[in-house]
């Protein structure tokens, strides 16, 4: 019997949004969901990860989930990310001109300064991977801990809190606002600027044709794969469409 008391009926808020539990095939598959991850983002419905998620990169296997977040944004793998090279990786994603100015003065304007050595600012607003953990925020889901590892309990509970799909598999516009709502920390302005901003760039991104984010997708903006993911099938639709092209201009 799951004698785990998880609400109270005193206290409404406890009954609406409860957290998540899993089953004993879940605990037997991913183990404890509790336990934050280092280096890998297990789900209840993926309980290894991205599969193949090393081979993307092969610095993977040494960063945290954090890392492997913004790894896509360094192409040239030399731990730093320039303003220059957001602005390109949001390119490759199929944002615009004016959408990738925005996002790349947003990132480095706000996240450089938390990354650098020392006490003065970084005069070309560089971010360095090594302490993009210096970088989390607070409102946030709680997914990533505070050095980098990713928390399987944390990303299950917002689905479980927030979701409207029968399933708690997915996230419409307005589960993820009741999310940003229900998450929010007092006296922190900047974490819920951050919070929207994190949240609109993933749905714009994704941007699902029946209008809900699926869980498995979102996992894979955490760890990063799904950028890759995105940048190659944009890649290969324009090798079609340039072949097409070819083709129409030599009949």
């Amino acid at each position: 019997m799951n004698n785990r008391i998880v609400s109270v009926d005193t206290m409404p808020i406890t009954v609406e949004r409860t957290p998540f539990i899993p089953t004993k095939d879940q605990l037997r598959a991913v183990g404890n969901f509790g336990t934050a991850r280092a280096n890998v983002a297990p789900s209840a419905d993926t309980p290894q990860g991205t599969p193949d998620n090393f081979k993307l990169d092969p610095r993977r296997s040494h960063q945290t989930v954090m890392q492997q977040h913004i790894d896509f944004f360094d192409p040239d793998q030399d731990g730093i990310i320039w303003p220059l090279d957001t602005f390109r990786g949001f390119r490759q994603l199929g944002s615009g001109y004016i959408i990738s100015i925005l996002a790349m003065l947003i990132i480095h304007a706000n996240l450089s300064y938390p990354t650098v050595k020392g006490f003065l600012p970084d005069p070309f607003f560089r971010i360095w991977i090594e302490r993009i953990h210096k970088c989390k925020h607070g409102s946030d889901t709680g997914t990533y801990d505070t050095e980098g590892r990713f928390s399987p309990q944390h990303f299950e509970d917002f689905f479980a809190k927030y979701s409207g799909s029968a399933n708690k598999d997915g996230l419409s516009a307005y589960d993820i606002w009741n999310g940003i709502k229900g998450q929010r920390l007092v006296m922190d302005p900047f974490g819920w600027l951050a919070a929207i901003f994190e949240w609109t760039a993933t749905y714009t991104l994704l941007w699902p044709a029946d209008g809900i984010l699926k869980k498995e997708d979102v996992r894979r903006v955490y760890d990063g794969s799904i950028f890759y993911h995105i940048a190659e099938e944009r890649k290969e639709k324009a090798k079609l469409a340039k072949g097409r092209g070819f083709l129409r201009a030599r009949a």
